[in-house]
């Protein structure tokens, strides 16, 4: 296993999972704290769930796949991760620049999903080729 893709991982693990749980059990916490929101509809609440879930099997899967070599697995999970953070990173901006959120972590968080984003980036590069030359391609 490459020591940067566990310690990217890893990272995404420690991370992810207890955020899932919070968002899962508390939704209005992780709400306040990112997007300055004081009251929750319903709907949000079950939307901040359901995103609590997927931030929990993100976790799970990343801390699992932590010590793989690497696979075509491995592979997708590490794209989803990049599409993850791109797409958190540029909500979170959007929703600070355009929708005036003001969340204490917004803009740290923003800026912490973009860096991750960056990061699944450099771990890819590469990857493609090397994952044929395992298979036995060219």
């Amino acid at each position: 296993m490459n020591a940067a893709r566990k310690l990217f991982l890893i990272v995404i693990a420690v991370i992810e999972t207890p955020t899932g749980f919070a968002l899962l059990l508390l939704p209005s916490v992780p709400f306040a704290l990112l997007l300055g929101l004081e009251s929750d509809t319903v709907e949000a609440i079950f939307v901040g769930r359901i995103a609590g879930a997927t931030l929990l099997a993100i976790g799970v899967a990343s801390w699992m796949a932590r010590k793989d070599k690497l696979n075509p697995s491995l592979f997708g999970l590490l794209i989803g991760i990049l599409i993850y953070n791109t797409a958190v990173s540029i909500l979170l901006v959007y929703a600070g620049a355009v929708l005036k959120m003001t969340g204490v972590m917004l803009w740290p968080m923003a800026a912490f999903h973009a860096l991750l984003a960056v990061w699944s980036c450099l771990l890819l590069r590469g990857v493609p080729g090397e994952l044929r030359r395992q298979i036995g391609g060219n």
